[in-house]
């Protein structure tokens, strides 16, 4: 069945970097677009990032972009989000999607297959 497994997540400090990785599979992932959402206690997912098929177009939230930054290498079927700057707003729980495309704006309606999430937790 078509999964993706999302690690990196961590606890760091006000200004501190993280990169979060994704591994998809059971699905051809050249094909499929890849969104990082962010999932925090009583609020609904927001889209973070998105990148299509061959990761030569990105999307960004806009209080990530200048500090994110979406990467893909399809021989590891794998997606990146690179996190600098990180700001204790950044804090929640990192969800990796594989969809159809990337909308704008973000929503959730386009991606088929989610994974469980990694933590970020970033203090002041």
């Amino acid at each position: 069945q078509m999964q993706v497994a999302e690690s990196g997540g961590g606890s760091v400090q006000a200004g501190d970097s993280l990169r979060l990785s994704c591994t998809a599979s059971g699905m051809t992932f050249d094909d499929v677009a890849m969104g990082w959402f962010r999932q925090t206690p009583g609020k609904e997912r927001e889209g973070v990032a998105c990148i299509n098929w061959n990761g030569d177009n990105a999307r960004y939230a806009d209080s990530v972009k200048g500090r994110f930054t979406i990467s893909r290498d399809n021989a590891k079927n794998t997606v990146y989000l690179q996190m600098d700057k990180l700001n204790p707003e950044d804090t929640g729980t990192f969800i990796c999607a594989a969809g159809s495309y990337c909308s704008e704006p973000m929503t959730t309606y386009e991606y088929f297959t989610w994974g469980q999430g990694t933590q970020v937790t970033v203090s002041s």
